[in-house]
């Protein structure tokens, strides 16, 4: 499942998870385009007025008067370094202590596939007191937004993609699986046959230190969210001497590959299900939903699925809440704490046939707008990690593993077990097994990794720091809930990780921060299509 892009994408929707046929973007904003220096580096960026985010980057209202927007040039295929371009679409807003400004701060907020543009601006608060001495700066990654933006099925097409079933029981239903994914393979290579080989990761990284040198900076420092940690990690391994002051967080396995990091996010998602339900059973009578025990709460979940598979209930319009749309709106609320009560509602809804909240919350993972329109979170994200990833799994090798996967999450594993077949007969090949993320003679890098993640489990940042190697990767541990720590507004993990960007004092090696009991703030539903 996508992941942090997800919650700062939908923060509007919830105060709470897929190119143009040219492959040669015109970028973003008013600015005017900068100038890549080719082999020898990059000049400096034009920066100008910003415009309001496109449909693929999700839409969404003119940045305010202290962003600036300006477009770098890069090459398609770095291979042909003076070959074809593409425009990488970025974003700022500059420091406001111009005498204490350390540089520029630059940020992933992962996905893969999610918009740096529209991303920072929503999320720019969390990090405010980082602003004061950096300029914050992010990007549409390549195939992003409107960089370069890969591009499959239309609104209408991704409407019915989305409601189609994607965990089959039933030969016809995999017959109907089967298809439905075929011919989303190959919307994607006829709209973006052009773009899909040079979208992977170790060419976003390559961008990085193109866009570092655009910016006049000699070191990058980095806040990497979710999958901007492994994009952070290859950076890492590919330009050691470039690393400034780095920061990890929601931290992705290098160690894993496609069907292990599925597996983890299995066992991740049904953790932060059952701690959603105790917590619901600890409020007692305040709670809306069925059930005396975390299990029995759980099990009338399973009961809701089952009960929707045959036969799905309202939802907006004349669109339905299916069992896929209810359990991907189930795995978005568990993103952060702050959605718990929507999630709560939501459930209680459904148990009585109405599946509006749900439906939105769905809408909001898949990147789909009130008014239906897509953004090209879900074309990026397939086209990314396919890019990357060798893992080419047949239906036989899908089957065998599903109960595997069900005995590790019983409502979202059949799900995660079919997403296996994401990259099947894809047309590109992908690069590697697992990624690279060596890094000796690296400046230190901040990695934390948070208990409660479901997306990206605890365990990903130990090894992380491992295969960073001796000196790099420092871990610090945060005992919370949600994707993320530090935008979970933890005072501990903000003072650590504020303490290394501003004034470069590295946290001691295993350090914890428990986050605080006081109850979350309920979330603003999301505005149902």
């Amino acid at each position: 499942m996508p992941t942090h892009a997800l919650r700062v994408a939908a923060a509007a929707a919830v105060a709470a998870t897929l190119l143009v046929t040219s492959a040669c973007s015109d970028g973003g904003g008013k600015g005017k385009r900068g100038k890549d220096g080719a082999a020898q580096g990059a000049r400096k960026l034009d920066w100008g007025d910003c415009e309001a985010p496109t449909a693929a980057e999700g839409g969404g209202q003119v940045p305010g008067t202290d962003w600036q927007c300006a477009v770098l040039d890069v090459p398609l295929d770095y291979a042909k370094p003076e070959g074809e371009k593409i425009g990488l679409a970025l974003i700022r807003a500059k420091a406001r202590d111009k005498k204490k400004r350390i540089g520029s701060l630059v940020f992933n907020f992962g996905g893969p596939g999610g918009s740096g543009i529209t991303s920072l601006p929503g999320a720019a608060n969390e990090y405010a007191a980082l602003r004061d001495r950096y300029d914050l700066v992010s990007f549409d990654p390549r195939g992003v937004g409107r960089s370069a933006p890969v591009r499959c099925e239309d609104d209408k097409q991704l409407d019915a993609y989305y409601a189609s079933d994607s965990s089959p029981s039933t030969p016809a239903q995999e017959k109907d699986f089967l298809a439905t994914s075929d011919t989303y393979r190959s919307a994607c290579k006829a709209n973006s046959g052009n773009v899909l080989p040079h979208v992977g990761t170790e060419n976003a990284a390559r961008d990085l230190d193109r866009i570092r040198q655009a910016l006049g900076d000699e070191k990058l420092n980095y806040f990497g969210i979710s999958y901007g940690t492994e994009l952070g990690g290859v950076y890492a391994h590919l330009f050691p001497k470039n690393v400034g002051r780095a920061v990890f967080d929601a931290v992705v396995d290098p160690t894993k590959n496609s069907e292990e990091g599925a597996l983890g996010q299995a066992k991740g998602f049904q953790l932060a299900l059952g701690n959603f339900a105790q917590d619901c059973v600890d409020r007692g009578d305040a709670c809306r939903l069925q059930g005396s025990t975390a299990k029995e709460i759980e099990e009338n979940i399973i009961k809701l699925q089952k009960q929707l598979a045959a036969k799905p209930v309202a939802g907006s319009g004349d669109r339905l809440l299916t069992e896929t749309a209810a359990t991907n709106g189930i795995a978005f609320a568990l993103y952060s704490k702050e959605a718990w009560p929507l999630l709560e509602q939501g459930l209680d809804e459904a148990e009585g046939g109405q599946g509006q909240l749900l439906l939105a919350m769905s809408d909001a993972l898949n990147g789909r707008d009130p008014k239906g329109t897509y953004s090209n979170i879900g074309a990026a994200n397939t086209a990314i990690n396919c890019a990357d990833s060798k893992d080419r799994y047949t239906l036989e090798q899908t089957k065998a593993k599903l109960p595997e996967f069900r005995a590790a999450s019983p409502v979202f594993g059949d799900f995660l077990g079919w997403a296996m077949m994401g990259c099947t007969d894809w047309p590109v090949a992908g690069a590697w097994n697992t990624p690279d993320v060596s890094a000796p003679g690296s400046a230190p890098i901040l990695v934390i990794g948070n208990t409660g993640d479901p997306a990206t489990p605890y365990e990903g940042a130990r090894k992380m720091v491992e295969r960073l190697g001796p000196g790099v990767g420092v871990e610090l541990t945060y005992k919370g809930e949600g994707h993320g720590a530090y935008n979970s507004g933890d005072k501990c993990v903000q003072q650590a990780v504020n303490a290394y960007l501003l004034d470069g004092k590295v946290p001691a090696a295993g350090a914890v921060c428990t986050a605080s009991k006081s109850p979350s703030p309920a979330a603003t539903p999301p505005t149902p299509a």
